[in-house]
């Protein structure tokens, strides 16, 4: 009891600093001055014309009698509507600012003086012009990349990790979500190097798309203000370091409200948004206003902060919020799936993930899925303590025992979610141990725990079969995740099966999807299976940007996808699919199939095939693009992709097959010692697979029926003396 007590006096010290210091408030005294303060402004004083993107000083005075405990500074872009650069500033009569990319010859700033009696004033600077300076492919400006939710100077200032670190960090490893999250790369999403210098090449397709991706990666600073410029320059090094923070998804609001359901606190946090979502997705956030109020899926919870119980934590539409990408300056009719461009300099009509042009569907690929169904999918290899899975949280977030934090009065349950937030991606984890070399905030163990999970996912996100059919190998891949596989960002990621005939004497004489370890380069022969997205530029972009239709790699201008053969998951039909903008291409998959076939012609000589599944984050080809197209963030990159293994493949799955019909004994021979093996496949099929563990009786049906019985006799007895 003595700890608890200790860490809430901690806490409270460090909020009572942060009013002090960082947030001045008002407060009315009873009966005191009723005066308001005096406010002018300065500069801008009407008529300045302003580059987007440029700095910019707001010059004002504001006085007053007892004093001005704060001022809140706002801008209008049409005269009439005003949002605010900064809540509760301090007085200090200046505040520089980036223009934001809004052009407009109406643009005014308003200051909002407060006194310490509550008293307020304002002053209103004449019109001034914005002009869009920006340089890119496309006339973009911000307001193309407008969406709904919470919006930048936000009241409540998310805390970075390591206050949450305090309380929830450093007293059961294996279990704590500090450790474990330290693991993943939602701790790194906004020091990423390639997402930085994918940032830069979509900023130089569309100006000011990076704020979309900010949003996300960065959506402390996105929540504080410090978006503008879009590339990130303008972030503090917390707001980077911050990354897909506790603060961000323990301040998630539904934002749909359900009444009996959402915390009653939700409908007017909601009702003061002045543009509410329509769906999920597209970092549309809707943050929770208080300070130091944090939400989770436990009623129970024992904390040093205010909590919320909030149903929404357990809902796979929390993941959502990030994990449907959508193009907003890329209309798509839901109907046809024709994508075309939107009016240039103003925000989506309808920004849901029907309605605009696809980049990432993984939400949508769960919802249309088995696993979101009441009976969910039987897969304890991913659940923890859990053998049936529904949710996004129920895989990446799987039910452990142990406390939530280090009080000790904490309960201790068997359904903690272990805040390990585990994908694929091994190999930019090991990139993250060079970016943070030498900075007090890297956890190598963190980092390795982190990457033997990924491992981990990968291994059991795939069931590989390998079978004979009429002369040919058939190779079987399930996807036993509840997304396509692979899903996720289109840009690098790939997997493939890689097919090794060998023969009696293991001699190579056969390779289907080689690839060399060495200079990183998949051969893609006739036979090659790579599962894969490619994203490419439509002909309207096209047309309207210059770029040649089908140019991959352009992620702000693509519009289309020429290939999407990724295998999709159980309970996948092509109508739902196609509905969200997620219909497999240059593939066809029949309705509840979530498995692919690829059929191999044996080489001859051939006695046996050794097959592979890998996975890779980052192709050659997309390194290389990013190195020659990103800027210096690019070169930057590619340095760290060269000293970390060129990203190597991870396996996933691995077999053999014998394909030497009539060789029983294996030995990549027919002859007579296959005599007694192959009568013993025939009358006694328990005691052959006894007698022959690496080998298949199916080596037997030597007529090729698809059946081991009497009929393959005299065959076999042909193959031996032809033999």
């Amino acid at each position: 009891m003595l700890r608890a007590d200790f860490s809430r006096g901690r806490l409270l010290m460090i909020r009572t600093l942060t009013a002090v210091f960082a947030l001045p408030i008002a407060l009315a005294v009873a009966g005191g001055d009723v005066t308001p303060p005096s406010v002018s402004i300065q500069q801008p004083a009407g008529g300045e014309s302003y580059n987007s993107s440029s700095q910019q000083t707001i010059l004002w005075t504001a006085e007053d009698n007892v004093g001005v405990a704060s001022v809140e500074v706002q801008v209008t872009f049409d005269g009439t509507n005003y949002v605010t650069l900064v809540p509760n500033y301090f007085n200090s009569g200046d505040l520089d600012w980036f223009v934001q990319n809004r052009p407009t010859t109406v643009a005014r700033v308003r200051v909002i003086a407060r006194d310490f009696d509550g008293n307020t004033a304002q002053a209103t600077s004449l019109p001034f012009t914005v002009v869009n300076a920006a340089v890119g492919i496309l006339p973009t400006t911000l307001r193309d990349f407008d969406l709904p939710g919470s919006q930048p100077a936000h009241p409540n200032l998310l805390d970075e990790p390591e206050t949450c670190f305090t309380c929830h960090a450093n007293y059961d490893e294996p279990v704590e979500p500090g450790f474990n999250y330290k693991g993943s790369m939602m701790a790194y999403a906004g020091r990423d190097p390639l997402w930085k210098a994918a940032v830069v090449r979509a900023n130089l397709d569309a100006p000011e798309s990076g704020d979309l991706c900010l949003r996300c990666h960065t959506a402390n600073g996105w929540l504080a203000g410090r978006s503008h410029p879009t590339d990130g320059s303008a972030m503090m090094q917390s707001d980077l370091d911050s990354g897909v923070s506790c603060a961000l998804c323990h301040s998630l609001v539904d934002p749909f409200y359900q009444p009996g359901v959402s915390p009653p606190e939700d409908a007017d946090i909601i009702a003061a948004l002045a543009d509410a979502p329509i769906d999920f997705g597209d970092a549309q956030y809707v943050i929770e206003r208080e300070n130091f109020r944090f939400r989770g899926p436990f009623d129970d919870a024992v904390c040093a902060h205010d909590f919320l119980y909030s149903p929404f934590h357990r809902q796979s539409a929390l993941c959502g919020t990030c994990h449907d990408v959508s193009n907003p300056v890329l209309a798509r009719d839901p109907e046809t799936g024709i994508v075309s461009i939107t009016t240039f300099d103003a925000p989506h009509p309808s920004p849901t993930s029907a309605h605009m042009a696809a980049e990432q569907r993984t939400y949508s690929e769960w919802v249309h899925s088995a696993f979101n169904t009441a009976e969910g999918v039987y897969a304890p290899e991913f659940g923890g303590n859990r053998d049936v899975v529904r949710s996004c949280q129920d895989c990446h977030m799987r039910a452990v025992d142990g406390r939530g934090c280090f009080f000790e009065i904490a309960p201790i349950r068997s359904d903690l979610p272990l805040h390990d937030l585990t994908g694929a991606n091994t190999f930019m984890l090991e990139v993250m141990k060079d970016v943070l070399d030498g900075e007090p905030g890297l956890n190598i163990a963190a980092i390795d725990a982190g990457i033997a999970r990924a491992r981990y996912m990968l291994q059991n996100a795939a069931r590989m079969t390998l079978h004979r059919d009429s002369g040919q190998l058939r190779v079987r891949v399930e996807n036993r995740t509840g997304h396509k596989l692979p899903t996720g960002y289109p840009e690098g990621r790939r997997m493939w099966v890689n097919v090794r005939f060998l023969d009696a004497d293991n001699a190579l004489v056969g390779e289907s999807a080689a690839y060399d370890f060495g200079t990183a380069e998949l051969t893609e022969d006739p036979d090659a299976k790579v599962y894969e997205a490619h994203h490419v530029v439509g002909a309207e972009v096209a047309a309207a940007s210059g770029v040649p239709e089908g140019t991959r790699f352009r992620l702000a201008l693509a519009s289309r996808f020429d290939k999407d053969n990724r295998i999709p998951p159980l309970g996948f039909t092509n109508a739902a699919y196609h509905a969200f903008g997620g219909a497999p291409v240059g593939a066809t998959y029949a309705d509840g199939q979530n498995w692919d076939d690829s059929h191999y012609a044996l080489p001859e000589g051939a006695v046996k095939a050794e097959v592979r599944l890998y996975y890779q984050s980052v192709s050659k080809e997309y390194a290389e693009f990013i190195r020659d197209n990103s800027g210096t963030a690019g070169v930057e990159f590619h340095n760290l992709y060269l000293a970390n293994g060129k990203s190597t493949p991870e396996l996933m799955e691995f077999g053999t097959i014998h394909v030497l019909i009539g060789d029983l004994n294996c030995d990549g021979r027919v002859n007579n010692f296959d005599i007694d093996p192959f009568v013993l496949a025939i009358v006694d099929p328990q005691l052959y697979e006894a007698a022959y563990p690496d080998c298949d009786r199916g080596l037997a049906d030597v007529n090729g029926d698809n059946l081991v019985n009497n009929f393959d006799i005299d065959p076999f007895v042909s193959l031996i003396i032809g033999n």
